[in-house]
């Protein structure tokens, strides 16, 4: 067993002056950082016209700056509509102007991907980029934020595995993550499934991309990337939901897995209903993306 980490937090610093107060997050962090990230690549990987179809990239790295925003916008209005919709619907329309308080924590991933693929999919339309290499443009670097936000879940003490005795379990101490510990022998120890996503979408789906991209021209084949990214993303959120402390809402005495749908004594979690139609989505993006390559 490993003892969770002493002397880290949720907040990296804070900064008062009078009655105004700032503090910066490791998981605001992780987003700019991300973002950032993706800029980057993505300006390089635009540079390189040779890794395109016919030598042409679908836009120019001068416009990153303005698709930059639309992401932006994508990420935090669908990510917490995502986690309003899929996770709290009954609690938000109680209380709906909570919506709106983003500081006090709940994303969800499958939403802002799809904000993501909105914005995006509203930007590659205003300025005539082809769909498909935007698409590849998009999901080239985003496993680097996938990465670093599951490493801030945790820093949080957050989003925790499932009680375990594996000699790499972590103790934890919080009273969230402890709080099915109660009746087992103490201390709580579970696996930590952030540090399994974080390697799995995140490290290892990003060798895999950037490989793909610039040893084997991935790019060349609008649309396969994309799928790439959907088929590794989803089929490594359902391996480590394997081991992921279910969400509370879905939680019951006949239901102590928190299965989303249940048959018998096995079923799926939310998290795996949401990855299953990204793989299928992303295995058809591959098939097909042979025949567009001009698209």
């Amino acid at each position: 067993m490993i003892p969770f980490p002493e002397g880290i937090s949720p907040d990296i610093f804070t900064i008062s002056l009078g009655s105004f107060t700032f503090t910066l997050y490791w998981y605001a962090l992780a987003y700019v950082v991300g973002i950032l990230a993706w800029w980057q690549i993505a300006s390089i990987t635009l540079k390189k016209s040779t890794l395109w179809p016919k030598n042409a990239p679908p836009m120019s790295a001068a416009k990153l700056e303005d698709l930059v925003t639309y992401l932006v916008l994508g990420i935090i209005l669908g990510g917490r509509m995502g986690y309003v919709v899929f996770y709290k619907p009954a609690y938000f329309l109680q209380n709906p102007i909570e919506i709106m308080f983003v500081w006090q924590g709940g994303m969800s991933f499958h939403g802002g991907l799809f904000g993501v693929a909105l914005a995006g999919f509203v930007f590659f339309k205003r300025n005539s980029v082809a769909i498909r290499s935007g698409a590849d443009l998009l999901a080239i670097g985003s496993p680097v934020g996938l990465f670093l936000g599951r490493i801030a879940n945790f820093i949080n003490d957050e989003l925790w595995g499932r009680t375990t005795d594996v000699p790499w379990g972590v103790i934890v101490t919080s009273p969230e993550a402890s709080r099915v510990c109660q009746d087992l022998i103490s201390p709580c120890v579970r696996h930590p499934s952030q540090i399994y996503e974080a390697i799995l979408e995140g490290l290892m789906l990003f060798l895999l991309m950037i490989y793909l991209s610039f040893k084997k021209k991935a790019l060349r084949n609008p649309g396969f990337l994309a799928g790439v990214f959907f088929v590794g993303y989803g089929l490594s959120r359902c391996f480590v939901e394997l081991f992921r402390q279910p969400d509370a809402q879905f939680q019951s005495p006949n239901n102590p897995l928190g299965f989303f749908i249940q048959i018998g004594d096995f079923g799926l979690t939310m998290g795996q209903m949401l990855s299953i139609p990204m793989v299928i989505i992303g295995l058809a993006l591959c098939l097909t993306s042979r025949r567009n390559k001009t698209i």
